[in-house]
């Protein structure tokens, strides 16, 4: 088979790239306003497609989505044969696919891409793809099917459902019929997988007590529904913020990024949420995960990542140890310089714990080597990793006690609940209800694990974010020459003092993290090292921010 070029130059033409501007492909791939992203997701298609051909016909993902963002925003990202993020090198194909300027030198492109990877034409391509409630993903999943058209591609259209189902449809569909199945590749064989396992796991347990679940009023409200029918009466859940079809809703003063970033409920849950019930939220494509809950006087407390994380790794250490295999199977933890630090204290001293640059693909990798890799992200994004050795070797073992037993038959039917291609809201919060029915924990207990230090994130606009560079994974300035030296002085005036610096990823800002054993003096400290990295990238004196003291 060869390109029919006639027809990727005429596709292109009807979708041309918006001059003047830079398209990035990124841990999240390509995000932006919504109205300047046709031409992205026609490109977006045939490198697709050409990803596929590559890897002999493998099915690859592409999900249309936003994730957490404003509802005018949208986005596309592909996803890799197992479920996981594309290939690091393919990102920069992406970013220069995209920014071709004309149908010319995109096809100039396209031909240099295949001549560098080596692509055998003749191999056939095979795309899964899918989009959140996002009212532009119509008109964008237009343009990128006339990319995979211009490829000849074979198509499934999995239609509007979450991400983390994308993934799994990927993975499943890679693995039909060999001896690592991860499923019956359809939505529904999803809801039947997890629920099985949760049934499973929760039997024999008293009953759990109905939980609130803040939809974000996007894709998570209807996947979660079907969920709940699928798992009868073993867990009630009592919906909220499900409204996909009104304009401007998606995100909007609620979801789990509103949660964590604001560090209270959504309004439209006060006087919804009583004191004592546990609640979630979900972001708008369902990946992310954030509980809470309200104490005897009403108070907001918020359980993270970092709380998730905590939870998850005691219980599987726990039952690893119940299994007799604390010796065989090697359990670890990663986080990010912005996990609490309190929650890696406490993390360390029960298993090996890892920090990484922040980026979902960085957790994930360094996960992949430890035999359980346990990670989460504060905003709620994770899930657990175990490799295809501690698989293999769960199935093979042979317990010589009833408590052994148990135990082994819990840590594969954990194999079955966790969706292990992605962070997976609904995956996580099934996750998390099986944990605190075993250790029959409230929410109050379950936060009483730890005490989270005060923390604040403050945003510095400045005008090259370039110039900010790090290492010893993001916790520590390499440029501007000595910056780091004036942070780690102004660190030591705080009892419990942490903060670093990191440029942002995707605007022209750098991200100030503090911690301190006071709230007063995490935000001190956070304005005052902002106050320093404003300074240090010429900022305007008479404009500098009143808070950066």
């Amino acid at each position: 088979m060869s390109l029919s070029y006639e027809t990727i130059r005429n596709l292109s033409d009807a979708h041309p790239k918006v001059p003047y501007i830079q398209y990035q492909y990124g841990t999240a791939g390509f995000r932006t306003l919504g109205t300047v992203l046709d031409g992205v997701l026609f490109r977006v298609g045939v490198l697709a497609a050409l990803r596929s051909k590559r890897l002999n016909g493998q099915t690859i993902g592409i999900m249309v989505t936003a994730s957490h963002n404003p509802e005018q925003d949208n986005g596309v990202k592909l996803v890799d044969p197992r479920g996981e993020m594309l290939e690091a090198a393919w990102e920069a194909h992406a970013t220069m696919l995209a920014n071709a300027e004309t149908t010319d030198d995109f096809i100039e492109a396209l031909n240099y891409l295949i001549n560098l990877t080596k692509v055998d034409l003749s191999k056939p391509a095979r795309i899964v793809y899918a989009r959140d409630t996002r009212p532009s993903g119509e008109s964008l999943i237009a343009a990128l099917e006339d990319g995979l058209k211009a490829m000849e591609a074979e198509t499934r259209n999995a239609g509007v459902t979450s991400t983390p189902i994308l993934h799994y449809l990927v993975r499943a569909s890679n693995t039909r019929g060999t001896n690592e199945s991860y499923g019956d590749d359809s939505e529904q064989g999803y809801h039947e997988k997890l629920s099985a396992a949760f049934k499973k796991l929760v039997a024999g347990r008293p009953p759990i007590e109905p939980l609130l679940v803040d939809c974000a009023n996007g894709v998570g409200g209807p996947v979660a529904r079907t969920l709940s029918q699928y798992l009868d009466n073993s867990l009630t859940m009592i919906f909220e913020n499900t409204f996909t079809n009104s304009p401007g809703m998606l995100n909007y003063q609620c979801g789990a990024d509103y949660v964590k970033t604001m560090q209270r409920l959504p309004p439209s849950l006060v006087g919804r949420l009583k004191p004592g019930q546990r609640g979630c939220s979900l972001d708008g494509d369902a990946d992310r995960l954030i509980y809470f809950y309200l104490d005897e006087r009403g108070h907001f407390h918020m359980l993270d990542g970092d709380k998730i994380a905590a939870l998850v790794a005691s219980f599987i250490v726990e039952l690893v140890k119940l299994a007799g295999l604390e010796h065989k199977i090697r359990v670890g933890v990663v986080q990010t310089a912005y996990a609490n630090g309190a929650s890696t204290r406490y993390l360390v001293q029960r298993l090996p714990v890892k920090c990484v640059p922040t980026g979902v693909k960085h957790l994930h990798h360094a996960a992949e080597h430890y035999d359980i890799g346990i990670y989460f992200e504060a905003n709620g994004h994770g899930t657990v990793l175990f490799s295809r050795s501690t698989m293999e070797k769960l199935q093979k073992y042979e317990p010589s006690t009833p408590a052994q037993s148990t135990a082994l038959n819990r840590l594969l039917d954990l194999i079955q609940l966790i969706n292990q291609t992605v962070g997976d809201a609904l995956s996580d919060m099934l996750l998390v209800e099986v944990v605190l029915a075993h250790k029959a924990y409230s929410a109050t207990e379950w936060n009483s694990l730890y005490t989270d230090l005060p923390n604040r994130l403050v945003k510095v606009t400045v005008p090259n974010r370039n110039a900010f560079r790090t290492e010893d994974a993001e916790r520590r300035l390499v440029s501007p020459y000595g910056l780091q030296g004036r942070i780690d002085e102004l660190v030591k005036r705080y009892e419990g003092g942490r903060s670093f610096v990191r440029p942002s990823g995707t605007e022209d800002v750098v991200r100030v993290y503090a911690e301190a054993a006071l709230k007063s003096q995490a935000d001190e400290l956070a304005f005052r090292v902002a106050g320093v990295v404003y300074d240090e990238s010429g900022g305007d004196p008479m404009k500098r921010p009143k808070e950066f003291v």
